[in-house]
């Protein structure tokens, strides 16, 4: 009996730290959902370039690319984008030092280069429809200002997202879950940073050299 009882005592404290070893391992699902909704948006991009990359010279007898792009604003707006993945890098070393204000800061900065660079996009969208290139004009100017278009708006929502973090970092301070939301933040800003440096590359440098 005594062994008998010893072997059942010991029987629970095994599977309990079984369940929590197990329980660390697998903290939450939220980041692999969020890395699969990643790869999602950029199949939807792949998509967008693959689609402009077929109807850049569908023209129509309108303006080709060189004749429309203004290099110098849109190196502008991808230094502010670059820039702003920068700042958003501090605010994550801020984050792991547990400084709540340096992460508020550089969050406020971050939100700041964003909005430079939508305003900086919302002018160069405005000049090309005062010129008549508008996305009616040709398959050309619908692809670019859909691809273009599609990655601004990301970049508005990132802002507002931005905007939704500071205010629960403020108020909850550096708990584990805003932990976690700025990490799936940060791979989102980075991912646009990415896209971006395609568009400007495939999209502005080579259509400047056509």
């Amino acid at each position: 009996m005594s062994a008998s009882r010893t072997k059942v005592n010991k029987e629970p404290t095994f599977y309990l730290v079984q369940e929590d070893d197990h329980a660390g391992e697998h903290d939450s699902p939220t980041l692999l959902g969020f890395w699969i909704y990643l790869m999602s948006d950029a199949l939807i991009f792949a998509t967008l370039f693959a689609t402009y990359g077929v109807l850049v010279t569908a023209q129509a007898g309108g303006p080709a690319p060189a004749e429309l792009f203004q290099l110098p604003i849109v190196a502008l707006n991808t230094g502010l984008l670059l820039i702003s993945s920068i700042t958003y890098g501090m605010a994550m070393l801020d984050a792991q030092d547990g400084k709540t204000r340096g992460v508020l800061t550089w969050l406020a900065v971050t939100a700041l280069f964003g909005i430079g660079f939508v305003g900086v996009e919302l002018y160069e969208f405005a000049n090309l429809f005062a010129e008549g290139a508008t996305p009616q004009r040709s398959a050309f100017l619908s692809a670019f200002f859909t691809l273009v278009g599609t990655h601004g708006l990301h970049v508005t929502f990132g802002i507002l997202w931005i905007g939704v973090m500071m205010v629960q970092v403020s108020r909850k301070g550096l708990i584990p879950d805003n932990l976690r939301r700025l990490t799936c933040l940060g791979m989102f800003w980075h991912l646009l940073d990415v896209v971006w440096i395609g568009v400007f590359t495939f999209v502005y440098l080579l259509g400047a050299l056509q």
